[in-house]
């Protein structure tokens, strides 16, 4: 029993030995299979870190373009720089420049009047590939030359083909085609805070680079009513934005994140008589207004406003006048005197008619009725809305404006 078991265990021993070298065989061949794969993970593991970040890079890249660059870039090429020159006329002053020499002495003041050249400038756009500019009728008005700057520095003296003075309208024509130009929009369904693009030439920047300055706000408001201004403009339904516009950016276009007309931009109100910068309250012309007018000059040169109306006289309801017509009103304007067969004629409107209501607006007498009319735009083809009372009834007429007699 003991010998058996000496001579059994050599054996066994080396059954071990050579079971523990496979096992060290084995794990070796297994080491350099796992090792060896992982000298190209390196180029791997570059490769991923490299990726995220050029990814990164291209995020911010199209983070930095958005609505408002890609608007600016399909438009900026369609604004252009006005500089005018105009002539005026001055009146040369003396200190003996009284009533009393000029009797004694009218010699002394025959042809004091001279005329001196002004230059002026002010914004513009294309609005067709075969060169129409439009502008505002003040940056243009009494010019005795316009020259248009297009963005690179092209210069193009320019027609005029007509303008509006009561909306501040202006049409110009440049010889050539294939010109780059800004598509209209709409007006009619503005959004209060959307973004948009006030684009021009303040104060004369243009001609550092012959590019536009661009600033960017919001609309503030829509269909504000200014009514008619001391020099006898008209603004009505004006798109009010807070996109800096400065002097010289008159006539600019304020344009929406579609990179479409929206408005021209036409004045601003400072808030002082003494300060001429922006405060963020600018003023645009409406697109829709704005396509009706540059239609209509560009096929007449001209904003036909010789209307006829044919109402002659009012005058405002007193107790007297009340009691002795028997009227059911009490405030109003009663019609004196109508044209027969004129547009109010035929529309409808009667003498003692008494008007009420203009349009959305209540007439209570007639310093009222002539106001309401005075601060509209009144041209031919336009509606005017009368709400008049007879006895207990009240009806609106409409009436349309046609030219006077014997005009066009």
């Amino acid at each position: 029993m003991d010998i058996k078991e000496t001579e059994t265990s050599p054996r066994r021993m080396n059954i071990s030995l050579v079971g523990i070298l496979l096992l060290i065989c084995l794990s070796i061949t297994a080491c350099q299979e796992t090792e060896a794969p992982s000298t190209q993970e390196p180029a791997a593991e570059e490769a991923a870190a490299v990726d995220p970040l050029s990814m990164a890079n291209q995020n911010i890249s199209n983070t930095r373009e958005n609505a408002i660059t890609r608007a600016v870039k399909s438009v900026s090429q369609a604004v252009v720089g006005i500089n005018v020159t105009q002539v005026q006329e001055v009146r040369r002053r003396s200190p003996f420049d009284d009533p009393l020499w000029r009797n004694f002495f009218p010699e002394l003041y025959r042809n004091r009047t001279m005329r001196r050249k002004v230059e002026s400038l002010g914004s513009g756009f294309l609005i067709s590939a075969d060169g129409y500019v439009v502008s505002n009728h003040h940056v243009v008005e009494n010019a005795s030359e316009i020259v248009v700057t297009m963005t690179g520095g092209r210069r193009y003296n320019a027609s005029l083909i007509g303008s509006d003075r009561e909306t501040d309208v202006a049409l110009l024509k440049i010889a050539g085609d294939d010109f780059p130009y800004i598509p209209f929009g709409r007006s009619d369904n503005l959004l209060v805070g959307e973004w948009v693009i006030a684009l021009g030439n303040p104060f004369g920047l243009f001609k550092l680079n012959d590019t536009p300055t661009v600033t960017v706000g919001v609309i503030s408001a829509i269909d504000r009513d200014w009514g008619r201004t001391d020099e006898g403009q008209l603004f009505l339904d004006m798109i009010q934005t807070d996109a800096a516009i400065n002097r010289g950016n008159s006539g600019g276009p304020l344009v929406n994140a579609e990179g479409k007309i929206i408005g021209m931009n036409t004045f601003i109100y400072t808030g002082s008589q003494y300060s001429e910068g922006s405060v963020g309250i600018g003023f645009a012309i409406p697109v829709d207004r704005l396509k009706e007018l540059v239609k209509e000059i560009r096929e007449t040169g001209r904003v036909n406003r010789d209307v006829w109306i044919g109402i002659n006289d009012a005058q405002s309801l007193n107790p007297y006048i009340v009691s002795a017509l028997r009227l059911k009103v009490t405030e109003g304007a009663i019609i004196t005197h109508i044209e027969p067969g004129s547009p109010a004629f035929r529309a409808g409107l009667r003498e003692e008619d008494v008007v009420v209501g203009i349009g959305d607006r209540a007439i209570r007498n007639r310093d009222e009725m002539i106001d309401a009319l005075r601060n509209m735009d009144l041209k031919v083809g336009a509606v005017v809305s009368f709400v008049v009372a007879r006895g207990s009834e009240r009806e609106r007429i409409n009436v349309e404006l046609t030219p006077r007699p014997g005009k066009r």
